[in-house]
């Protein structure tokens, strides 16, 4: 429970595929959890599946996506596949190099919101709570 006696946000923050680059997905892993949410950082070079699996074990409110690779479209099929197959409804948020042209395709799949280059980390804070209020 946080201060305000609320449930704490759970956020599962995952790097799909062969990307390397976590520099990112560190930085919103700190400042979620510097703005009193618990944070899972599951490492770069998860598997779909592997993320999925570990969203629905850590009961996670919602799943950020950090990718740089350009198999956005594939990993973020896979992702709200496996969610699908596991029948649960876990909001996803995805951060990093996506063309524009690309947004809707990502929302069609269920993201709900896609944060680009210069998204600054209160953003994203904001964007998560008012989600949830």
């Amino acid at each position: 429970m946080d201060e305000g006696g609320r449930k704490k946000l759970r956020i599962l923050i995952g790097k799909p595929g062969l990307d390397g680059h976590s520099r990112g997905a560190k930085l919103i892993a700190r400042a979620l959890r510097d703005a009193g949410m618990e944070v899972i950082y599951t490492g770069i070079r998860q598997t779909p599946e592997q993320i999925c699996k570990a969203a629905v074990q850590e009961d996670v409110d919602m799943i950020g996506i950090s990718i740089l690779s350009g198999a956005h479209l594939v990993l973020l099929k896979e992702v709200s596949g496996q969610l699908r197959k596991e029948e649960v409804d876990i909001p996803i948020i995805v951060g990093g190099i996506i063309p524009k042209k690309d947004i809707p395709k990502l929302e069609h799949l269920g993201v709900k919101k896609v944060f680009g280059p210069g998204t600054t980390t209160d953003e994203v804070i904001q964007y998560v709570r008012n989600y949830f209020s």
